[in-house]
């Protein structure tokens, strides 16, 4: 049989205010006084402290839960950006790549060359203060790989018009060893345009050809 009572918290808390509402309306219409229903009015006052006591550590946790996801999310950058900042120290060595927990390349009995392709780049709209930024390489555009050898791309940018007509006017981002590269921006920065060119780099720290500029308005 189903029950008359809801079962979500809040359902039922709205059903027992009308219930308690109702019942004290028919009190001389059922022969009842107030004394007896004060089990039940006694009752529906702890509920009623217990269950706003509820919500209120429920908003709390859900604000926590969104600050620590926050705090994550800006450690990873900062940490994403000094580990590329390491994979490219010609001082790193795979013993120490291990003992950080990082991305070890794979060696390769060829010899790798200078990059001779060049990343094609794309920029899009990721969130309040962030464009994300993806890439592959021109010869194998529908797909994510690297082309072999390859440690990862190169990640530089100008913020502002106008667009750059020289790699000098750039500033370094990132190596990025994995399409997408997320970018967080200053709030002073929202509303100007971010113009990216990036650049394949080899396991031996050589770079390659220049990609294409591609450019999107800083989001606030």
């Amino acid at each position: 049989m189903t029950s008359y009572m809801p079962r979500s918290d809040a359902d039922f808390n709205n059903w027992q205010a009308n219930f308690v509402t109702a019942l004290t309306n028919y009190l001389s219409d059922l022969g009842l006084t107030a004394e007896d229903i004060t089990s039940i009015t006694t009752a529906q006052t702890e509920w009623t402290t217990a269950y706003n006591n509820h919500i209120i550590a429920q908003s709390a946790a859900d604000s926590a839960r969104q600050e620590k996801d926050d705090s994550r999310q800006t450690y990873k950058t900062e940490l994403r950006r000094v580990v590329n900042q390491l994979q490219v120290n010609p001082q790193i060595t795979d013993a120490m790549r291990q003992g950080l927990g990082i991305t070890v390349p794979k060696s390769s009995s060829s010899a790798v060359g200078v990059p001779t392709t060049r990343p094609l780049p794309r920029v899009e709209l990721k969130g309040r203060y962030q464009l994300e930024i993806h890439f592959v390489d021109e010869t194998t555009p529908t797909r994510k790989a690297k082309p072999s050898g390859m440690i990862g791309s190169e990640i530089w940018v100008k913020i502002g018009d106008p667009p750059p007509t020289d790699p000098k006017e750039l500033t370094f981002v990132a190596l990025d060893t994995a399409t997408p590269y997320v970018m967080e921006f200053s709030g002073e920065d929202v509303g100007k345009t971010a113009y990216f060119m990036l650049r394949w780099v080899n396991t031996k720290g050589e770079s390659g050809p220049w990609s294409q500029t591609v450019s999107m308005m800083i989001p606030g």
